[in-house]
């Protein structure tokens, strides 16, 4: 008997209190309630894109180098523009020395996704410096592979049955959660001499950086490094008969932003 009374003790305190929730919310009329919740002519996936359309400008190296010849200014640089699944993907690398561009080379590709981390590209390259220009259409990958060692790798086909294959590796060594240490290597192999462009048939070159910088901001940070050059095999002996140097090394200071 005694529960009994206390559970009808309960109900009755539940249902005063409801009364008076009810009581003091506010009553709205029929036409605020309709600009409130307006009624939408199409769904919610209609107004939202399901592949929006991205773009970035990247410079990953835009720097001051302390070459043995004299001062360079060198750049590698990146800008993409599309969706998650189809993406234009612009190359730049070049370097100016005296007022002159010594080397320049874009390459212009389309990316899709194939794998998780990876892309498949393919597309155009244009070498306009040093020598002649040179054109060529290639087929390659880029992503991540294990420990996020971001790879670029390449294979082109160009004017006058020349072949080539370009490799670059890099990796960020997180020191601190702005100060980032970053080793990277480039490789480049060709299939024919090329003597007017100083390029002999085999393992033509590699260069090997390793720059350390601090992100003030995320979208800008200066860094400072060493980068080594190589020119090997018939390569090698071209730069000799222009008495240019074979290797060097080069301390670099510069800028990486992005937007």
């Amino acid at each position: 008997m005694v529960n009994r009374i206390r559970a009808a003790a309960r109900l009755v305190s539940l249902v005063t209190l409801l009364t008076v929730l009810v009581g003091v919310m506010p009553v709205y009329a029929e036409d605020e309630r309709d600009a409130a919740f307006p009624t939408l002519n199409t769904s919610m996936s209609e107004q939202m894109p399901d592949d929006p359309v991205y773009w970035m400008l990247l410079f990953d190296e835009f720097e001051w180098q302390d070459q043995r010849d004299g001062d360079v200014l060198g750049w590698d640089a990146h800008a993409w523009i599309g969706t998650d699944m189809h993406r234009a993907l612009l190359r730049a690398e070049g370097q100016r020395e005296d007022g002159n561009t010594t080397e320049n080379r874009l390459e212009l590709l389309w990316a899709h996704p194939v794998a998780a981390y990876w892309d498949l590209v393919a597309g155009a390259r244009m070498d306009t410096e040093p020598g002649p220009t040179r054109s060529y259409i290639g087929i390659g990958v880029q992503g991540l592979a294990p420990q996020w060692l971001h790879v670029e790798a390449t294979a082109w086909a160009g004017e006058r049955g020349q072949t080539a294959a370009t490799l670059k590796l890099e990796y960020e060594v997180l020191l601190t959660n702005r100060l980032i240490l970053t080793p990277k290597v480039e490789t480049g192999i060709y299939g024919k001499d090329d003597t007017a462009n100083e390029i002999g048939s085999g393992f033509s070159e590699m260069n090997a950086g390793l720059r350390l910088r601090y992100e003030i901001r995320r979208e800008f940070a200066p860094y400072v490094g060493v980068e080594w050059t190589g020119k090997f095999g018939d390569t090698a002996d071209l730069a000799r008969s222009n008495d240019e140097a074979v290797r060097d090394a080069q301390l670099v200071a510069g800028l990486r932003f992005w937007f």
